[in-house]
């Protein structure tokens, strides 16, 4: 099991390390909704060498101002750039430097001034490590968050919080789930069209954490990574830096966020002022022609007085309230509403559809005219297909023109 959670970091190249200041600033979020999320819990960092994780660092440096409980984090073998933050002696070899690590647990209950400085925190933690060999323990089934082993801390645990790897989100998410574990994790926006997870996103199992909702991050990688990203740095010590697209928190720990509505406007007002050259100066928004939903491109130009359904971009959840609206489906799964993928050589005219006499589909646009009636799926046709989730408000939106949003006043 173990050879498999290592093949398949190797093959996706996945293996991130979250930086402290994001999710010291994710975490803090939700003491701002409740002060006491992690108070009294069992907080576990399951996939996360305490020598080189920000994860375990932060929380054991927060320990008692979180209120924790207890703090567990368990590594796996050969972590590659373990020994980068905690360095215990039985861990250094004579010429200095250190072994390939194995896989290790460790549990604190406690921290406490051991350094005397007046103060709680990393170093007081690193003290407790070095004097209490007890305190961290070998892993014999290689640290895999699916090894017995760790499902077995992982039922002792209130809130798991930790960077999986990518190549394995549905499979972490779902043992999640299974326990009925609270969680704060990263992973791809992507995430949202997997087939195992959109139902937890549906029935308001799993949502969007708080500080994250566009652009890149930065994660450091090991040594041996290639640098091939589009953005990548390194420091003056030679570490690997690399900026990843499309991250997110995902979590389904409530925080108030998701409880804060989305400002709209009508839908003659986002036809008339919208800043999206796509809404602006049409008639009316477009509507499928194989399902009974508009077509809205962009999350800010949800009309605030539309009773039925609507297609949105997958980002939407980025500023998803369940209180404002219903997810009802996505587009391209099994048994959810979806909407057609026409060929290169086909367009819609009035429901009604043809094939084009000119060939491909861009000549079609360069040479023909596509009419209110023209409806292709979702997106634009010469940029393809995009996914959309569909939605509607959950009580019916108000008749009021809402022109105080528009820009002329």
């Amino acid at each position: 099991m173990n050879r498999s959670l290592h093949a398949a970091k190797t093959a996706k190249q996945d293996e991130f390390y979250t930086q402290y200041a994001d999710i010291q600033k994710e975490v803090e979020a939700y003491l701002e909704f409740d002060a006491d999320t992690f108070r009294g819990k069992v907080v576990y960092c399951n996939c996360d060498d305490p020598f080189e994780s920000n994860f375990f660092k932060y929380f054991a440096a927060n320990f008692n101002k979180l209120g924790l409980r207890k703090l567990i984090t368990t590594s796996y073998d050969g972590s590659p750039i373990a020994g980068a933050q905690l360095t215990f002696e039985e861990y250094v070899e004579g010429n200095g430097k250190r072994p390939k690590p194995q896989a290790i647990v460790v549990e604190i209950n406690e921290v406490t001034d051991i350094n005397g400085d007046g103060a709680t925190g990393i170093e007081d933690v690193k003290l407790f490590l070095e004097r209490n060999p007890h305190s961290r323990t070998r892993l014999a089934e290689g640290g895999d968050f699916r090894s017995p082993e760790c499902i077995a801390i992982l039922k002792r645990a209130d809130i798991v919080v930790t960077n999986p790897p990518f190549s394995l989100f549905r499979e972490y998410v779902a043992q999640l789930v299974e326990h009925g574990t609270k969680f704060l994790i990263i992973g791809n926006v992507q995430a949202i069209t997997y087939k195992e997870l959109f139902p937890l996103i549906r029935a308001n199992k799993l949502w969007m954490g708080v500080t994250i909702h566009s652009g890149d991050r930065e994660f450091r990688v090991p040594d041996h990574y290639p640098l091939s990203a589009a953005g990548w740095r390194v420091d003056e010590d030679g570490v690997k830096y690399i900026r990843v697209k499309g991250v997110r928190w995902w979590t389904n720990l409530d925080h108030g966020r998701r409880h804060e509505e989305l400002p709209l406007m009508t839908m003659a007002d986002n036809l008339r002022f919208s800043s999206h050259k796509e809404i602006r100066g049409k008639a009316a928004y477009d509507h499928y022609d194989n399902y009974d939903a508009i077509e809205v491109p962009f999350t800010d130009a949800i009309p605030s007085d539309y009773d039925g359904v609507m297609g949105v971009p997958i980002t939407f959840l980025d500023s998803y309230s369940p209180d404002q609206f219903e997810i009802l489906g996505l587009s391209g799964l099994p048994d959810y509403p979806m909407t057609k993928k026409y060929k290169k050589k086909e367009r819609v005219v009035d429901g009604v559809r043809v094939r084009s006499k000119t060939g491909t589909l861009r000549a079609v646009i360069r040479t023909e005219s596509f009419g209110a009636g023209t409806h292709f799926d979702v997106g634009y046709p010469i940029r393809g297909v995009y996914r959309r989730i569909f939605i509607r408000h959950r009580t019916r939106p108000t008749e009021k023109s809402e022109n105080e949003n528009h820009p002329e006043n």
